[in-house]
């Protein structure tokens, strides 16, 4: 039971991570092979004698390489899914800005009541566009549109938008989240970064 609300605490960055990890193992390997077969080419032409097994591994590499056309639409799928987590992630974590230097000069049940509708509405935003996403994803699915450059790994066009409704759904689980602490008495705002703040406090660190 600790485990799983271990990985719930932190289920965004263990995607985000993982993600992360693919976009740049793919990219550093498609720019070590895009420029490695070279190097056995140069050895072939400077050493003759080594032709025989330098020819052969350019050659592999090469086509290796002029293959992974997959590798910038993979880089692509991983970075809409890593925006998705990463918009969830600042919800739960206060990640995101906050304009709220109205709300402030208000009373705290006054603020409580501002963040519970604030965050009814950011909740009924994340309900109706996870639930509208989902009749799009639902529509590629019936059509079995192949994903861009991922069609020859069976990769469907609805398999990488899948994020989107899910995307949205985490969000508003974590608004959920949010909306309950605030009726405990747990918080009295939907915890959004202030800058402003932020910049005063390095101001003063800098200062001393």
């Amino acid at each position: 039971m600790a485990s799983l609300k271990w990985l719930w605490e932190r289920f965004e960055e263990c995607f985000i991570a993982i993600l992360l990890m693919v976009m740049t193992l793919v990219t550093f390997f498609y720019v070590i092979f895009n420029n490695l077969y070279n190097v056995f080419f140069d050895l072939a032409d400077r050493f003759p004698v080594t032709a025989p097994f330098t020819e052969p591994v350019g050659e592999l590499i090469m086509l290796t390489a002029q293959e992974m056309t997959w590798s910038i639409a993979v880089t692509k799928v991983c970075f809409g899914w890593l925006i998705f987590f990463g918009a969830s992630y600042g919800v739960r974590t206060a990640g995101h800005i906050g304009v709220d230097i109205l709300v402030k000069h208000l009373s705290r049940s006054s603020q409580k009541t501002v963040s519970i509708i604030a965050g009814l509405c950011c909740l009924t935003y994340g309900i109706l566009i996870s639930a509208a996403s989902y009749q799009w994803i639902h529509a590629m699915y019936l059509t079995g549109v192949g994903a861009d450059d991922l069609h020859h790994f069976n990769i469907q066009l609805w398999q990488t938008g899948l994020i989107m409704p899910l995307g949205f759904a985490l969000i508003a689980i974590r608004f959920i989240e949010i909306l309950i602490r605030i009726l405990r008495g747990k918080q009295r705002n939907l915890g959004l970064a202030d800058e402003s703040e932020d910049a005063l406090k390095l101001t003063r660190k800098e200062a001393k």
